[in-house]
């Protein structure tokens, strides 16, 4: 989108500001992810890098607690419209399904969040998962709002961190495969959070 490229470019003529400008906003509105202006700063000056991934990580806290409050009192029709936004089409059978498909989102986030709690916040936040949809539920379904910043902290501060010191010691030759490193971390992470999902539950289980 030529929206998108123009957002771009703006942040990246602000350099840091710009970079901490687009993890904010990016946690609760439609702008272009971080991601690509954190290489492109981590690749130009390495011995910097985890320093823009701290940037990124506390910018995009702040940003999720706005999203946070933006679902506390916006509510679903907020919700809705972000996803709505997202995959916009101009014909108007599109726009219906496209509501439909909101809706059925919505009850598949309230879905995860019934069943893994913090933890779905911590997957959106360290996945490619537009974490905007995950802050604006999380006010929606009134989660705890401390368990939502720290989980929010820790899984994007993974996410910058796992980025930032790849391109560090790796560089150019490495950044084609980052989301694939991405991935496979995160698939890791839900594996141990199955196993201590079901190991919890089986304890309970006994005790009851």
């Amino acid at each position: 989108m030529q929206i998108f490229s123009a957002m771009d470019t703006y942040f990246q003529s602000l350099g840091t500001l710009g970079l901490a400008l687009n993890a904010f906003i990016e946690s609760f509105f439609l702008v272009p992810p971080p991601d690509f202006l954190l290489i492109a700063m981590d690749l130009a000056k390495p011995e910097r890098a985890l320093y823009y991934a701290l940037i990124c990580t506390i910018a995009s806290a702040f940003g999720g607690m706005v999203g946070y409050w933006i679902g506390k009192f916006g509510g679903r029709p907020v919700f809705i419209w972000i996803l709505t936004a997202l995959s916009r089409k101009k014909d108007g059978v599109q726009k219906r399904k496209q509501l439909k498909n909101a809706l059925q989102k919505f009850n598949e986030v309230e879905t995860l969040y019934n069943k893994w709690g913090v933890q779905a916040v911590f997957f959106a936040a360290f996945t490619p998962i537009p974490y905007k949809v995950f802050t604006i539920a999380s006010g929606i379904l009134n989660m705890n709002l401390l368990a939502f910043t720290l989980t929010s902290v820790i899984g994007r501060g993974m996410r910058f961190f796992i980025v930032s010191i790849v391109l560090m010691l790796f560089g150019e030759k490495i950044k084609d495969h980052l989301e694939l490193i991405i991935l496979g971390a995160t698939l890791v992470i839900v594996v141990f959070f199955i196993i201590l999902y079901k190991k919890r539950h089986s304890i309970s289980k006994k005790v009851k």
